[in-house]
């Protein structure tokens, strides 16, 4: 490894290191979130690739929902059980369109909606 290649490396460590849990959270659901859009768009030609995306998806859900149930996490109760709403609708609807009989569209504007709420440019009430 180059000496400019090892000083990116660390630049982006550091870079990381500072980002704050709610940062981290909106960085994960805008790349799932995407690659659910760009999946979509080829859905015909490589389900597989939807898969994937629903996968990864899902699973970051599943961490959301795993968080949230935790009695030490600190937002608020009703905040806490809305979310686990939307982790068990986003379940249910992933397998509707694994079966090919939803859209990806409503997993696309969850995470869009929570995105907004992590950036504080339309935080839920």
């Amino acid at each position: 490894m180059t000496a400019v290649l090892r000083a990116e490396a660390a630049f982006r460590a550091q870079v990381q290191a500072v980002r704050t849990p709610r940062a981290q959270e909106y960085d994960a659901l805008a790349r799932v979130t995407r690659a659910l859009q760009m999946a979509e768009q080829t859905r015909e030609s490589d389900f597989a690739r939807l898969a994937s995306a629903i996968h990864d998806n899902q699973r970051l859900w599943t961490i959301f929902a795993v968080d949230v149930a935790d009695p030490k996490n600190e937002l608020p109760v009703p905040l806490r059980a809305r979310i686990l709403a939307l982790a068990d609708f986003t379940r249910r609807h992933s397998g509707q369109v694994l079966r090919e009989k939803a859209a990806v569209d409503p997993l696309v504007e969850i995470n869009t909606a929570l995105m907004r709420g992590l950036s504080g440019s339309g935080a839920p009430q």
